[in-house]
């Protein structure tokens, strides 16, 4: 009966759909860009201020902060979970979600679909805080 009860308790538990690691991510992008991610480089993306996005989302900083290791706060007043994987272990372990924000937040900031170049930045960046 324990080993029943053990059972339902694990197939009840969520099931994690962590997939990847900030290093795969960072390889891929890599692969994608035809070369090496630069750290430096995703900071001064991550903290400068872009055109042709939207105009109340001039960069990453409007809704994430200038620290990613704490949270950020979406213009719907919704918290942001920090993005530093330092403080935040699940931050870029799934490669859907990483796809899927990355999307959406590269069209508001830039206006556009974000290279993998400038991926494979923003993620060395997010990864070495």
């Amino acid at each position: 009966m324990k080993r029943l009860i053990a059972l339902f308790v694990l197939s009840a538990a969520p099931a994690l759909a962590q997939d990847t690691s900030p290093a795969q991510l960072i390889a891929t992008y890599e692969a994608e860009a035809g070369r090496a991610a630069d750290p430096a480089a995703g900071a001064a993306f991550f903290m400068a201020d872009h055109t042709g996005g939207k105009p109340e989302t001039p960069s990453c900083t409007s809704c994430h902060t200038r620290d990613p290791r704490s949270p950020g706060q979406a213009r719907t007043g919704k918290v942001i979970e920090p993005l530093a994987p330092s403080v935040n272990p699940v931050r870029l372990t799934e490669t859907k979600e990483v796809e899927k924000w990355l999307g959406r937040n590269c069209d508001s900031v830039l206006g556009r679909d974000c290279t993998a170049a400038e991926k494979a930045d923003i993620v060395a960046w997010l990864a070495s805080l």
